[in-house]
């Protein structure tokens, strides 16, 4: 973990208390069951009270390399994030472009995206008699620390990825894992999304928590039954750190994005960003918060 330089810029920024979800002492399993509009971790989590200081007046303070987050201008071609359709077609290439730009890599390839809203979620979810896929989709917002990678699997599927898309390339010598994260509803948000300076957080954070997308999630002892957990993605989750420091960027614009870092193969600034959503009452006549979500990797060849 690199030292947290505070300077006088980041003193002087207003503050929210909040209650943000860490993992609690419990069983050695860890999984996250998820099906549509729904998100079941068999890990327990509380809330510990940590500030919030709002990013907002000085933006240009935080940076990829030194915070492991920074927020962009970025219009959009969506008018309608309701219109799957739409954004299969507009925005992956749009997420390509900002993300190449923002870090200057050789290659940037887009994964899935997913809808977030802290609204009514019901009226959202399309029927399907699919096997439901978690991509594509509308789901609550996140509701505890964590970062959507586990740091051991990244290596390979990176490796995967590249030459699924570049079968004849030469390689890349690093590659950065991140989430373009857009709210597009109006501002104030209600749920609004908190990053963690990265430098804040020790290499040694962490513990995995394996990905199951199930049609329905299962209950009791049958959360905790013989998995192939190996052959799953996985995030991971955090335990409470006092030292850890929180930020979050007030009254998000429909045409700003945040990129921030889930892995960087280069390790020598911040390499990855723990996250949550948390409420806010500090701002008045505040609106739920819809955001859309698109994860990718750039490649440095």
């Amino acid at each position: 973990m690199m030292s947290v330089e505070i300077l006088d810029v980041e003193e002087g920024a207003r503050t929210v208390p909040a209650q943000l979800n860490y993992l609690l002492p419990g069983p050695d399993i860890n999984r996250r069951f998820v099906s549509a509009g729904v998100e079941v971790n068999t890990g327990s989590y509380g809330p510990f009270p940590m500030t919030i200081r709002d990013a907002r007046p000085i933006r240009e303070h935080f940076t990829l390399d030194r915070q492991g987050f920074t927020l962009l201008d970025a219009p959009t071609g969506v008018t309608d994030f309701g219109d799957s359709d739409a954004v299969n077609r507009l925005y992956p290439g749009e997420v390509e472009r900002y993300v190449q730009q923002a870090t200057g890599a050789d290659l940037v390839i887009a994964h899935g995206w997913m809808i977030r809203t802290s609204g009514e979620l019901a009226s959202r979810q399309k029927k399907s008699d699919e096997p439901y896929q978690h991509r594509g989709g509308v789901q609550p917002p996140a509701g505890e620390v964590h970062v959507d990678t586990d740091p051991a699997r990244q290596q390979k599927a990176a490796e995967m990825a590249y030459r699924k898309a570049r079968p004849d390339g030469p390689g890349f010598k690093r590659f950065i894992v991140s989430s373009f994260w857009r709210a597009y509803s109006p501002p104030p948000h209600d749920c609004p999304l908190a990053l963690c300076d990265g430098r804040s957080v020790r290499d040694d954070e962490g513990t995995p928590n394996i990905l199951w997308i199930v049609d329905k999630i299962p209950e009791g002892e049958a959360m905790f039954a013989p998995m192939d957990d190996d052959s799953k993605p996985a995030a991971h989750i955090f335990r409470h750190n006092p030292d850890h420091r929180w930020w979050y960027f007030s009254g998000m614009q429909r045409d700003e994005a945040l990129l921030f870092k889930f892995h960087d193969s280069d390790r020598s600034g911040a390499w990855r960003v723990p996250h949550t959503a948390f409420w806010d009452s500090s701002l008045p006549d505040a609106h739920p918060r819809e955001s859309i979500e698109c994860r990718s990797i750039a490649f440095f060849e």
